[in-house]
């Protein structure tokens, strides 16, 4: 009889290794899935500020963008032109004697 109670005590022993392990093996999936499933959020979150700053960024390029436009038909109008070839060159408009047809 104690043969058979070894023998039991044996087999209960070994099922509860066999449920030890089955629960450490759930019980390590489902902490990897709670790493995983943080590690994706916080990429997301990321994923969020760089489009964020990427925006801004693209709002301040456009700004900029505008103002060189203004600034460049601004240098190129034709009256400052005019007015710093006067100025600066010394340069005047040509009287009509001055000026030769080719034909």
């Amino acid at each position: 009889m104690t043969h058979l109670r070894m023998a039991e005590r044996k087999n209960t022993k070994q099922i509860r290794r066999k449920m030890i392990f089955i629960w450490m093996a759930i019980m390590s999936v489902f902490i990897m899935e709670l790493f995983f499933y943080t590690w994706c959020r916080v990429q997301s979150v990321k994923v969020g500020y760089d489009i964020s700053l990427a925006t801004a960024r693209q709002k301040e390029l456009l700004k900029l963008q505008k103002n060189l436009t203004i600034e460049l038909a601004h240098l190129k109008s034709p009256q400052r032109l005019t007015e710093m070839a006067q100025s600066r060159f010394h340069l005047v408009v040509p009287s009509p004697e001055q000026i030769v047809k080719i034909p």
